[in-house]
């Protein structure tokens, strides 16, 4: 009788041991491999791609959460929550991420069903277009086609969650400022067909050259408290009237 007991016991705790292990593999795979290159990253950025990435593994998303998507702009405004004095709002942006970067590892994001995806990315593919890097490095309309890729992707893998796609921010680097206004307009033409809504923030950044205003950033490319405050303020009105 008691070797019956241990018996049945061993065999529950083996399913036990080979459920929890099918669990964490279907868990990783939500994420990108380690071992993925993006192109365009360089050493330093995919080093630092792949460290955010375990962070994010080892604090997943909930159900339901709103999600802040994106590179440096949105990792650096911290907690999104306590910006917008709701609750559930999850940061995940990347230092120097792309694009293709996103594509990459939006598993996580259509698995976890967010209430919302508020989506900024596009100025590292711009720079890299402008200084020729990647292989080859993306034009402006691969950039602006990417965006889109990346919320009809978000759409199709979770039809209920609101994306928000906001326009890339100026710079005060001239030499891109034609690229970023292709890049934004590509994004404001298809939000009819592209399963997103518009949160144009551009105009609100610029100042009458088209460059990024001076008060509002600290480098020319990242924001200053001014900067988030505004960018805040923006997201405030869509937050009360829709989520």
């Amino acid at each position: 009788m008691k070797y019956r007991i241990a018996k049945i016991l061993l065999l529950f705790l083996l399913v036990l041991a080979s459920a929890c292990t099918s669990s964490f593999i279907g868990i990783q795979k939500l994420y990108p491999p380690d071992d993925l290159v993006v192109d365009g990253h360089s050493e330093w950025s995919g080093r630092y791609y792949k460290e955010r990435i375990e962070v994010f593994k080892n604090d997943p998303l909930n159900k339901g959460e709103i999600v802040f998507l994106g590179n440096s702009i949105t990792e650096q405004g911290g907690d999104w929550s306590l910006r917008l004095g709701i609750e559930n709002v999850r940061n995940r942006g990347i230092a120097a991420d792309l694009t293709n970067g996103v594509l990459e590892r939006l598993g996580e994001i259509c698995h976890a069903k967010p209430k919302a995806v508020f989506l900024l990315i596009g100025i590292n593919d711009i720079y890299n277009w402008h200084h020729g890097r990647g292989n080859p490095p993306p034009p402006p309309k691969h950039v602006g086609n990417n965006i889109l890729k990346i919320a009809e992707k978000i759409h199709k893998g979770t039809p209920k969650t609101k994306i928000y796609v906001q326009t890339v921010l100026p710079t005060d680097f001239e030499p891109v400022k034609e690229a970023i206004l292709t890049v934004n307009s590509m994004i404001r033409s298809h939000e009819a067909t592209g399963h997103y809504h518009v949160i144009d923030l551009y105009p609100e950044f610029t100042d009458s050259l088209g460059l990024i205003r001076p008060e509002l950033t600290k480098d020319g490319v990242h924001l200053t408290d001014e900067g988030y405050a505004i960018w805040v303020k923006m997201l405030e009105s869509v937050i009360s009237d829709e989520l």
